[in-house]
C-alpha cells in the first residue's frame, strides 16, 4: 500500500495531481490510499487513480492502515507534525522533505517560494519517481443539472486578503453581462451573502446566485462546462486550470509564482496586485494589495483570453 497525506483544500489537492499520478504510474500494483478531508471525495474521484480515501480533516492520528503501508508520502507540508503523523503508521519508508525536528533526515530541502506543483514533483524526483508538472487535467464530469457556457464569478475566499472588492466584482459582472455573458456567482454557503451583494450590484437575476447551492461535484461540473472563470486565488481557479476553462485569476497577497496556473497555458491570465520585492521577502500584505487591481485590467485580461480561445478554436491550450 502507498499512503499519501494531503489533508488540505481544493487547490491543494489540484496542485498535487501530477505527484499523485506519478505515484500511480510508479506503483501500478500497489493500492494507492489518500488521506484527505471527506468533503473532497468528489474531487478525488475526478483526479482518478486513487483506490481508497481515508477521511481526515486535521493532522490527528489516522485510522491505522492494515497492514502498515509500504510507502508513506507526505504531500501535505514540511513537517514536523505531518511527518510524525505518517511515521506513526509504521511505513517501510517515508518519502518527505528533510526535517530534523521530526527525526527525518532523508529527502530534499524545503524551498519556501517554490510553486506548489513543482514542490511535490521535486520531492518525488529526489526519490527517483519522475513526475510531469503539466499533468494537471481532471476528469470531466457530466453537466448534470448545471448550466453550460456560463461565466463564473467567484468573489469569495476563506482569506479576507485574497478577496477583490465586492463592488468591483459587481461592476465586472455588469460589464460582462452587457457584452453577452451569462454570469453566475458562486461561493460556499458562508459566502452567499457576498454573492447576493455582487449579483444585486450588477443587476443580475436572483437565480444567477449559485453560492451555497452547489456541492464540490456540482461546482466542478459547472467550471468544466463554463465559458470563463474569474476568481481570486482559490480552489475554483485550480478547477479552471484542470479543465482548461479560460480564466482570469486575481492574486494578492500570495504571488502567482507560487500558486498560479502554469505560464505556458494560454487560456489563463493572472493579475498580481502585490509588490514583487515584498513577495520575494515572504511577507504578508493586507487587503489593499487586491484593491490595487483595477477593473479595466480585469476586463482587458478577459478580452485577451477570449481572443486566444477564438484563435485556438477547439484546441485547449
Amino acid at each position: 500500500m502507498i499512503l499519501v497525506l494531503r489533508a488540505l483544500g481544493v487547490g491543494d489537492l489540484a496542485t498535487a495531481v501530477p505527484a499523485l499520478r506519478a505515484l500511480r504510474t510508479a506503483y501500478p500494483d500497489q493500492e494507492l490510499v489518500l488521506a484527505a478531508p471527506h468533503w473532497l471525495a468528489p474531487l478525488v474521484d475526478l483526479v482518478g487513480g486513487v483506490d481508497r480515501q481515508i477521511h481526515t480533516d486535521d493532522l490527528g492520528p489516522l485510522d491505522q492502515p492494515a497492514p502498515p503501508p509500504h510507502l508513506a508520502v507526505n504531500l501535505h507540508g514540511r513537517g514536523p507534525q505531518s511527518h510524525r503523523m505518517l511515521a506513526a503508521t509504521r511505513p517501510d519508508r517515508l518519502l518527505a522533505f528533510t526535517n530534523p525536528d521530526a527525526d527525518h533526515h532523508d529527502g530534499p530541502p524545503w524551498w519556501a517560494n517554490e510553486h506548489e506543483v513543482d514542490r511535490w514533483c521535486r520531492l518525488l524526483g529526489w526519490y527517483g519517481i519522475p513526475a510531469d508538472r503539466t499533468n494537471l487535467a481532471l476528469h470531466r464530469p457530466a453537466r448534470g443539472g448545471q448550466p453550460a457556457g456560463v461565466t463564473v464569478l467567484h468573489p469569495g475566499s476563506k482569506i479576507e486578503a485574497k478577496r477583490w472588492p465586492a463592488e468591483r466584482f459587481a461592476a465586472l459582472a455588469r460589464a460582462l453581462a452587457d457584452r453577452g455573458h451569462r454570469v453566475v456567482v458562486t461561493g460556499s454557503p458562508d459566502e452567499r451573502a457576498l454573492a447576493v451583494r455582487v449579483a444585486a450590484g450588477a443587476g443580475l437575476p436572483a437565480d444567477a446566485v449559485l453560492a451555497g447551492r452547489t456541492d464540490l461535484g456540482a461546482l466542478a461540473a459547472l467550471v468544466a462546462h463554463a465559458r470563463l472563470v474569474v476568481s481570486g486565488d482559490t480552489g475554483v481557479a485550480h478547477l479552471a486550470t484542470g479543465y482548461a476553462t479560460p480564466s482570469v485569476v486575481l492574486f494578492g497577497p500570495v504571488p502567482p509564482a507560487r500558486w498560479g496556473p502554469p505560464p505556458e497555458r494560454a487560456r489563463h491570465r493572472v493579475l498580481w496586485g502585490g509588490d514583487q520585492e515584498w513577495s520575494r521577502s515572504g511577507g504578508v500584505a493586507g487587503p489593499a494589495t487586491m484593491a490595487a487591481i483595477p477593473l479595466d485590467a480585469v476586463l482587458a485580461a478577459v478580452a485577451d483570453v477570449e481572443r486566444v480561445v477564438r484563435v485556438s478554436g477547439a484546441v485547449a491550450a
